[in-house]
């Protein structure tokens, strides 16, 4: 796509996609798949590397045989080899009242959320992967299954284009549900402030983990969640429960900051003891140089 064509998409931006074209999302274990793409499948097939071989029977293709084993053993053995299958991707995003925040930044939570989801999308469909989308607060707002056609981008961007955030946040629960529908493994991508009982959001996230799924989390958070840049007696209000608390941020400031950094530092702690990718994506650095850094980075470690 040209970078300077003009796109009727309110969250594709075409510029900031061409920075990541020689980028690719790719899995770092088997998945399962349907076509020819970039990711290694469990199944055995004849394709690309070898894995093993098994005893010929007759009806197996000749050009497979072993001839080396053969000299050896005097028995037959066909060469087998792992077949490259695509990727099917799913990216959960939240959807809750508590994304719709924003303090200085441009846009809020929600938003930002919005355009990275766009983006993870049509990088994957480009490199012919196949991509679904959930929606959820407390419950699933949408799902669109995976796929990869111009069609199936085209309903992605006009639901994030429709749906609004509200309502209060069930993480888990929703993770949980899911990890028992998704039926085949594939990337699991979260895009949330994580804003539950961490606990159980890290069970939840375990869940995925035993079904064989391979997950990337990035946890959106607003710079003044980080920072608590407030000065003066405010009252700070619950964007989910409308709870009001009035306090002086002079006196609560560094406690705040020492909680919220043990929040963040257990998850990056636990999600990289569960083999989960976490990346901590503040709205302050726009979303097409995260992930350029983050792919740049996840590269350089394959």
């Amino acid at each position: 796509m040209d970078a300077d064509k003009k796109t009727p998409y309110q969250y594709f931006e075409p510029s900031k996609m061409a920075r990541l074209t020689n980028l690719s999302l790719t899995v770092r274990h088997a998945v399962e798949g349907f076509i020819s793409g970039l990711h290694r499948s469990p199944h055995k097939g004849f394709s690309v590397e070898f894995a093993e071989h098994r005893e010929y029977t007759p009806g197996d293709d000749l050009r497979h045989l072993d001839w080396v084993a053969w000299a050896r053993s005097d028995r037959y053995y066909i060469k087998q080899y792992e077949q490259e299958t695509n990727l099917r991707a799913h990216i959960l995003l939240d959807v809750s009242a508590s994304m719709n925040y924003k303090h200085d930044a441009k846009i809020t939570k929600f938003t930002y959320s919005c355009f990275l989801a766009a983006c993870l999308s049509y990088l994957m469909c480009r490199q012919q992967d196949s991509v679904g989308m959930i929606a959820f607060d407390k419950d699933v707002r949408f799902h669109i299954p995976p796929a990869s056609s111009p069609a199936h981008m085209d309903r992605i961007f006009t639901e994030l284009e429709a749906i609004r955030p509200r309502g209060h946040t069930a993480v888990a629960d929703t993770f949980h549900n899911l990890a028992n529908r998704i039926a085949k493994r594939g990337l699991v991508i979260v895009i949330s402030d994580l804003y539950d009982d961490q606990s159980e959001i890290l069970r939840a996230l375990q869940h995925f983990v035993f079904k064989k799924h391979q997950i990337i989390v990035f946890h959106i958070l607003d710079q003044a969640e980080l920072e608590f840049p407030f000065t003066k007696v405010s009252s700070f209000v619950d964007m989910e429960t409308k709870q009001k608390l009035q306090v002086d941020p002079r006196y609560i400031k560094q406690a705040y900051i020492d909680e919220m950094n043990a929040f963040i530092d257990r998850y990056r702690r636990e999600c990289s003891g569960r083999k989960i990718e976490y990346v901590l994506s503040p709205t302050s650095t726009p979303y097409d140089r995260m992930l350029l850094d983050y792919l740049a980075r996840r590269k350089a470690l394959r």
